[in-house]
């Protein structure tokens, strides 16, 4: 089974992909079931509708919900023979923004929800608003604790997306996996607690990366500490991205031992064997 579970449409800010040429180029591609995962980041934007002036300011706001869930809801009724499509979002959550999320986690039901840190502080990573100033032990450490503390606090999601985000902005390269590592393991203790999981996100490939999104460490480690729940997909924000290196996603993560998959609905995990 072909899956992508991070797919973002023109509801995000940062896509401007029709919704159902997304469904349509899906099916063209071969996937058997998707997940759109538009942005939401409160703090840094405001909802559609609160926004003075959101007609004219779509990349200033967040996914306007009246119209996203209907239309999900329209396509799964028109193309349901052909492909599964489920309902999710991508929370940019921060400490300060949880109330909103579990808001919105409240009035919108869900399939499946991406537990993502874009900004610490309002500060966004790219555009090195939060790097700058600090030291990189300052702004990775940073970054690892806002995600504990959010997901020590935060129980309404189903994985922790792209786990090593701040990578992809970090103008000197990695930081070394052993000064991270304990915090690291203590945001994937409370994730397999809470039975959340992680993502594999392959747009690695396309930032030509040296290491996966999170880290081979990264998902070893989870493997190590009994972690099972892992979806795939591949941030797709255009027809290029849509399923792009997915099947190589699952056979990188057979050759890490990883034995399955999952899909979810109704915010409840599907396991699938690699």
């Amino acid at each position: 089974m072909l899956v992508d579970y991070h797919v973002h449409s023109e509801f995000s800010d940062d896509s401007t992909y029709p919704m159902e040429e997304v469904v349509l180029d899906a099916i063209d591609k071969g996937l058997d079931e998707i997940c759109f995962t538009d942005h939401v980041d409160y703090g840094v934007k405001k909802d559609h509708d609160d926004h003075p002036l959101h007609v004219n300011t779509r990349f200033l706001a967040n996914v306007d919900y009246e119209r996203y869930f209907p239309l999900i809801e329209k396509l799964q009724a028109k193309y349901g023979d052909k492909i599964r499509i489920k309902k999710g979002l991508e929370y940019g959550i921060q400490v300060h923004t949880i109330k909103e999320y579990n808001d919105l986690f409240a009035k919108y039901p869900l399939d499946f929800a991406i537990l993502s840190v874009h900004q610490v502080d309002d500060k966004e990573f790219f555009l090195e608003d939060y790097q700058k100033g600090k030291s990189q032990k300052e702004y990775n450490e940073g970054y690892y604790k806002e995600i504990y503390n959010v997901a020590k606090n935060f129980k309404n999601y189903s994985v922790l997306g792209h786990l090593d985000h701040i990578v992809r902005y970090d103008r000197l390269g990695p930081y070394p996996f052993d000064k991270i590592k304990d915090l690291v393991a203590e945001i994937l203790k409370v994730a397999i607690k809470d039975e959340n999981g992680i993502e594999l996100n392959t747009s690695f490939h396309r930032y030509a990366l040296k290491d996966s999104t999170p880290s081979k460490d990264i998902l070893l480690l989870y493997k190590d500490l009994g972690g099972r729940i892992l979806t795939i997909g591949s941030d797709s924000h255009k027809k290029e991205h849509l399923g792009a290196y997915i099947k190589e996603g699952f056979s990188y993560l057979k050759e890490l031992g990883f034995k399955e998959y999952c899909t979810f609905d109704k915010m409840q995990a599907i396991f699938h064997e690699l």
